[in-house]
């Protein structure tokens, strides 16, 4: 899955402020950025159909909201771009992680570690 610019710029207003209407997210949009809101609408809807956003009607508009934490696309992304290069029994992605860890900081290293943790109980407990 790719996204544009506007489409990232979309996701990240609308973790912050949701749910809002097309005109909501285009009178933000057309102080920063400019544009229609045509634009913001068709961007809405392309988000819609890739499935990262949520609609429900209310009145005569659509209320948005994200389907997916801003944490679980990273990993979709990282995913769709790892999948072509890295076969199943590969480290390649692991050796990726360790190599972008070194830009972190002893608190986010402690996150990282208790997520690990987590993670390795949720496998136990499948197990």
């Amino acid at each position: 899955m790719q996204l544009g610019e506007l489409e990232k710029q979309v996701l990240e207003y609308l973790w912050k402020i949701q749910p809002a209407d097309a005109k909501q997210v285009f009178s933000y949009f057309e102080k920063n950025r400019g544009g229609s809101l045509n634009t913001i609408q068709s961007t809405l809807e392309r988000l819609f159909k890739k499935d990262l956003l949520g609609r429900e009607k209310s009145g005569h508009a659509y209320q948005y909201y994200p389907k997916v934490e801003r944490h679980e696309l990273i990993g979709q992304l990282i995913k769709n771009v790892t999948h072509d290069f890295v076969s199943k029994d590969e480290n390649s992605v692991i050796a990726a992680f360790s190599s972008i860890s070194e830009d972190l900081d002893e608190q986010q290293l402690d996150k990282l570690e208790a997520m690990i943790e987590q993670q390795r109980q949720k496998l136990q407990k499948n197990a």
